[in-house]
């Protein structure tokens, strides 16, 4: 990790994958991570941690499975949302955004519970495969 300031725009502009994360820079055992995404991510959950969201670009909503049922929130540019640990969630992003995301290091895109991973996806790190 570096020990300058790092540009997000820089960072940003450097890949094209969608819901492919890059680890900006880390904080203890807490990964920065940023990625773009358009189009639905995959219901998932994260057993054992919170998924901290910033919106740096567009709008990103989240539909969440709760006790009472489900809703979406909607993340306008400049929002956060912490998705609490365990909850099954989808992100999920009509004409794209760009996102920051703070997470344990380690921590799998898709979580630890997912619906069934696309053949297009890799299961490990949730990036889109080049078919």
């Amino acid at each position: 990790m570096s020990n300058e300031p790092i540009p997000l725009t820089k960072a940003l502009a450097s890949f094209d994958a969608l819901w492919s994360p890059r680890i900006v820079t880390r904080v203890n055992d807490y990964d920065v991570r940023i990625a773009k995404v358009e189009g639905e991510h995959l219901w998932h959950a994260h057993d054992d941690t919170d998924e901290f969201f910033l919106v740096l670009e567009g709008e990103l909503r989240i539909s969440l499975r709760e006790p009472d049922g489900e809703r979406t929130v909607l993340l306008p540019q400049g929002a956060v949302f912490t998705v609490p640990r365990g909850t099954e969630h989808k992100p999920h992003a009509p004409t794209g955004a760009a996102i920051l995301m703070f997470e344990p290091t380690g921590t799998l895109t898709v979580g630890d519970r997912h619906d069934e991973i696309p053949n297009s996806v890799d299961a490990t790190t949730g990036h889109t495969l080049n078919t």
